[in-house]
């Protein structure tokens, strides 16, 4: 539901927000009484790429996604969604933007080819133009065989990915998926992660939040960390995870005990080091490499250990 009794901000100048970005936001913030539940969020979200939104609970993932889909206005700041403002031009954004909320939006008591063709008649879509829509989007989340099956008999992953369809039926530029992968087993994580690849291929910006980093790591040219409503941090994942002093290190444990770890950037440094060592007659009694991943940048940087 739209927050009608806040005012909408005044449009920022041009220059504040970056053109070049699907999504750019100033100083958005949010506020409900004394609870700041966004606060001065500065944030690009370039055009083509998989953007990953990562924060715990009640960090403020949720409202930044409502405020980009235009549903929700901020108490203060700028955002432009697609070159248009949200706030002022919500009809403009909804047809550049699909949004699929972590609460699913699905109409049981439909079949499955009925719920596209509701929001195909919602987005006002030619009829006759249904019919093969319809088709294309079920094969693309690989759910043709279940056009007539009714939606409340569909499994979570299924449901999941008919969400995704639907939130697809206008052929939009930019997907905001808030937790897609929420509940879902093994299989259906990797099934719902390689669509999202495919959409990548086809041309779709993708922001995406999501409490399995491990995942996103795998998919995300760029991620932003959020906590407690504040930016921590965003980028290239690569580039944020040199910022913990090398991505690689080399876990050395000598006969006797002694365990040193040693910064390596590569494959090459790593084997230099290691005959290095055995040049030097050390007794090594394991030699082990640890990589940092997602879920590590994100404990670092919120506990402070990177800006």
């Amino acid at each position: 539901m739209v927050d009608v009794q806040v005012s909408p901000p005044p449009p920022a100048p041009p220059s504040q927000l970056d053109p070049d970005a699907i999504i750019s936001a100033r100083g958005l913030t949010k506020k409900y009484g004394q609870l700041t539940a966004l606060d001065r969020l500065d944030l690009d979200v370039p055009r083509g790429s998989v953007f990953g939104f990562i924060g715990p609970n009640g960090a403020g993932k949720s409202t930044a996604f409502s405020i980009f889909a235009s549903l929700l206005i901020p108490t203060s700041g700028t955002v432009s969604v697609c070159g248009q403002n949200p706030i002022t031009e919500a009809k403009k954004v909804r047809a550049k933007m699909g949004y699929m909320p972590d609460v699913m939006g699905v109409y049981e008591r439909l079949r499955v080819d009925e719920y596209l063709e509701f929001h195909a008649a919602a987005y006002g879509l030619p009829r006759n133009e249904h019919a093969d829509l319809v088709s294309g989007l079920l094969e693309l989340v690989d759910l043709d065989v279940k056009r007539d099956a009714m939606v409340d008999g569909l499994s979570r992953g299924m449901k999941q990915r008919l969400s995704l369809a639907r939130s697809l039926v206008h052929d939009p530029d930019l997907l905001i998926l808030d937790e897609p992968a929420s509940g879902l087993d093994p299989r259906a994580r990797i099934e719902f992660r390689d669509l999202l690849s495919e959409l990548q291929d086809m041309g779709k910006t993708i922001l995406i939040s999501s409490h399995i980093l491990v995942e996103l790591q795998q998919m995300c040219s760029h991620i932003a960390v959020i906590e407690a409503g504040q930016l921590l941090t965003s980028g290239a994942p690569q580039d944020i995870l040199d910022r913990l002093g090398g991505t690689r290190r080399a876990v050395v444990t000598f006969v006797g005990g002694e365990t040193v770890e040693y910064p390596v950037a590569d494959e090459i440094e790593q084997a230099a080091l290691l005959r290095r060592l055995i040049d030097e007659g050390r007794d090594i009694a394991e030699f082990t490499v640890a990589v940092h991943d997602l879920e590590d940048l994100f404990l670092r940087i919120t506990e402070g250990i990177v800006q």
